[in-house]
């Protein structure tokens, strides 16, 4: 790099450059930050520990919070560092691999298609698969609240299907800036709602001891999926800082994803240790599902999670529809607002039709964790640093930066290979019994 690029590359200040019509604050996108991570994982939390066992689960829910903060870290610095270094006001994520391989060395840059593609395709499926599952658990737990008071006992597809038309109503709402209504409401909904079930996972609890330190190692890869599923929000991150006035503030110390992922690493580690330390063998999918039918407040809870995460399914579907309707939207002619909606409410369909196909929700989750999230949130950003950092300024005293990287692929490569197999066994065994209930 000559000396004239690198002065105006120090002086070019990408935050400066970039014109928002809606810019969101710190406070608007550290709510978005939350509710992208707090969905329906921290639910599953528990059964994460059941199949790691509690200290076990304690300490690896730590650990892996630690290492999805720090590639989001990564991807974020890399982002910066490639704005600046390119004179481009933001990036998003497919951008921001897409920048690093063709300015990365030679034998890489053909793969910057490949690298851009791969990544926009992992984060549709990603996300459009997290939008499925939010809507599996809003209807289990509103059939479970309906059943009891009404002694009605609806398949749960049938409540599935429900949710299609209030769910085409939000997301036919395109600024980020007006879902921040919606994301508020989710948060206090899911934080009232959490709350309440950890007094009641607090309430007679047995002793740590009647529980296993640690569980076999063949359910490993389950707990492995369903914890990078509930902690991961690498898919929205992006997105988020894209549309901030103050995109310094994001990272750094504290920064708001530092403060927004402690947050969130304490709640899932603390539901996920009470969790199975209350129920045990018994514990459910989702811990709502082990409060007591009978009890009023517990019915309250129910609908409060139900409601936070049909509310989140908006901040999840704001991305793949991004990223759809950019590589769509040269294919209509002017004005196209009448086909970005239509492609809105066809994407809404979409995911209400898988949730009803596939309404067993366990072995989804741990699939979608496993082979989207170990991708976008272990190997891509580690792959990214690499090449973005290949000689400015370099991988550090013994390459430090290189074996951490080949470290963090490795992790994240055992992650998908496991957690795939481990999905896919179960998946095809659920499907098994669904097949034979039908007929």
């Amino acid at each position: 790099m000559s000396e004239g690029a690198t002065e105006a590359t120090v002086s070019y200040n990408p935050f400066e450059k970039r014109n928002l019509t809606h810019p969101t604050t710190n406070i608007d996108t550290l709510i978005h930050l939350i509710k992208g991570s707090l969905g329906s994982g921290i639910l599953a939390m528990p059964l994460a520990f059941k199949n790691a066992g509690l200290w076990f689960g304690l300490g690896a829910t730590i650990t892996i919070g630690l290492i999805c903060t720090y590639c989001i870290h990564i991807l974020v610095k890399c982002a910066h560092l490639l704005c600046q270094r390119e004179q481009i006001p933001s990036l998003c994520y497919s951008d921001v691999a897409e920048t690093a391989f063709l300015a990365g060395p030679d034998k890489v840059k053909k793969y910057s298609w490949w690298a851009r593609f791969s990544i926009d395709l992992f984060l549709v499926v990603d996300l459009i698969g997290c939008c499925c599952i939010y809507l599996v658990f809003v209807a289990t737990n509103v059939k479970q609240v309906v059943d009891h008071y009404t002694n009605s006992d609806y398949n749960v597809r049938f409540y599935i299907l429900c949710t299609l038309a209030p769910l085409i109503c939000i997301n036919l709402i395109r600024k980020l800036k007006y879902l921040t209504p919606f994301s508020l409401i989710a948060n206090l909904l899911m934080g009232t709602g959490v709350g309440i079930t950890l007094y009641y996972a607090t309430h007679d609890m047995p002793s740590v001891s009647d529980r296993p330190a640690i569980a076999e190692l063949n359910r490993m890869p389950m707990f492995f999926g369903t914890v990078i599923f509930a902690l991961e929000c690498i898919g929205v991150v992006m997105s988020l800082e894209n549309n901030m006035k103050t995109p310094q503030n994001f990272i750094g110390c504290p920064g708001v994803l530092n403060f927004g992922m402690a947050t969130v690493v304490v709640l899932y580690t603390s539901v996920g240790f009470l969790g199975y330390l209350k129920y045990g063998d018994e514990t459910k999918g989702s811990i709502t599902l082990n409060l007591p039918v009978e009890d009023f407040l517990a019915q309250a809870v129910k609908i409060m999670i139900a409601v936070a995460i049909f509310f989140t399914y908006s901040l999840q579907f704001y991305v793949p529809m991004e990223i759809i309707w950019k590589r769509t939207q040269h294919n209509f002619n002017e004005p196209r607002d009448f086909a970005e909606y239509a492609i809105r409410i066809g994407l809404v369909i979409l995911t209400v039709a898988i949730a009803v196909a596939l309404p067993n929700i366990g072995p989804f989750v741990t699939l979608i964790g496993a082979v989207c999230l170990s991708t976008l949130g272990l190997m891509f950003p580690a792959i990214i640093e690499l090449v973005t950092y290949y000689d400015v300024p370099g991988y550090g005293c013994c390459y430090w930066v290189l074996w951490k990287n080949i470290a963090l692929i490795l992790f994240g490569v055992i992650g998908f290979l496991t957690g795939t197999y481990v999905s896919i066994v179960e998946f095809t065994e659920n499907l098994e019994e669904d097949l034979k209930s039908l007929i």
